[in-house]
């Protein structure tokens, strides 16, 4: 079984060349991975012929395998299916929207977090993602769709499978790599997070040098609520949430994100919205709202158009709110859907 080097940092690979190897060897390696993205360490022309064969012999870039593509035909959006080393799957999802490209990665196979609206809570975990297999999804898709990464074109939301949070070491070395000017190269500004709501991580993340911006899953306006559409919210309960996040370090640029997924005569009242503006009333934010995606065995509905809208414009009198468009549901692509169709 041949060693993936994706998802490696600097020091990881001059471990993997050995002392005997000069340390600007480990520099080339990196940045033929990343920058570059070599697809095969053979190819990597600035290494002697003799080292390139060595490192190919016992290690690989390690990419995921793409088991299945599904091909939005609404609005081009495509799920991918991949098939990692030890045969489990995950899905990833390309979003093209014209001058913009936005790539929604899983941070875990499945999900341990039961929300009552999301299929891929159906699942339940199987395990958590290593960096190289959060980071090999950017990596394929941007191979498979030659995506430039210049010019601010590329967004990555971390909001497949998964909750991140329960995966942050994991996450936050993936970010590391994604961030770095001398790997992938994005700016911070252009990967968000999404979580259910897990407090102690949340504070470990505002602690981190280096992270992701942050987004927070609300979908509800009392505790009681919360707690019937994600039962995480026993454990972590809203009013503390909301304490951890008024607290969160923001950078200068940053607002954080409050994601509300609309269900049909549940929490899509005109008294919802009017709660929502007071539960995020001292928090420097801003509010997506999300017209729920339907799925079988969901047992919720989608609520209409001008309900969404009416919703929208009580609260942003307060805030920023906008309506996100869903994207690929005829391909179950869209928010909370995703829930490998092999």
């Amino acid at each position: 079984m041949s060693h993936p080097l994706v998802g490696m940092e600097l020091p990881d690979i001059r471990e993997v060349l050995g002392p005997e190897q000069p340390a600007y060897r480990a520099k080339q390696v990196y940045e033929a991975i990343y920058r570059s993205q070599a697809p095969e360490l053979i190819q990597i022309t600035a290494l002697p012929l003799r080292l390139r064969e060595e490192l190919a012999s016992s290690h690989a870039v390690g990419l995921p395998e793409i088991a299945r593509v599904y091909e939005s035909v609404d609005d081009g959006t495509r799920r991918y299916l991949l098939r990692l080393e030890d045969g489990r799957t995950v899905e990833t999802v390309l979003m093209p929207e014209g001058e913009r490209d936005t790539i929604c990665i899983s941070s875990q196979v499945g999900c341990p977090v039961d929300c009552k609206f999301c299929m891929t809570a159906l699942l339940g975990l199987e395990r958590s993602l290593t960096p190289g297999e959060i980071l090999g999804q950017v990596m394929l898709v941007c191979r498979e769709n030659r995506l430039r990464r210049d010019g601010g074109r590329l967004n990555i939301v971390m909001m497949g499978q998964g909750e991140p949070l329960l995966n942050l070491s994991n996450v936050l070395k993936a970010t590391r790599i994604l961030l770095d000017p001398a790997g992938f190269a994005l700016s911070p500004r252009r990967i968000t997070i999404s979580t259910a709501g897990i407090i102690p991580k949340i504070e470990e993340l505002g602690r981190a040098p280096i992270r992701p911006k942050l987004a927070i899953s609300l979908n509800a306006s009392t505790e009681e609520m919360r707690r019937e559409l994600m039962p995480i919210t026993r454990k972590y309960h809203l009013k503390e949430l909301l304490e951890v996040c008024r607290r969160y370090p923001l950078r200068p640029w940053e607002k954080l994100t409050f994601e509300y997924v609309l269900l049909k005569g549940v929490n899509d009242t005109d008294a919802d919205a009017r709660r929502v503006v007071k539960l995020l009333a001292h928090i420097n934010c801003k509010l997506n709202l999300i017209a729920l995606n339907p799925g079988p065995d969901i047992p919720f509905e989608t609520p209409a158009p001008e309900r969404v809208t009416a919703f929208q414009q009580i609260v942003r009198r307060s805030l920023p709110c906008f309506v996100r468009k869903p994207r690929g549901l005829d391909i179950y692509a869209a928010c909370g859907q995703l829930k490998r169709s092999t």
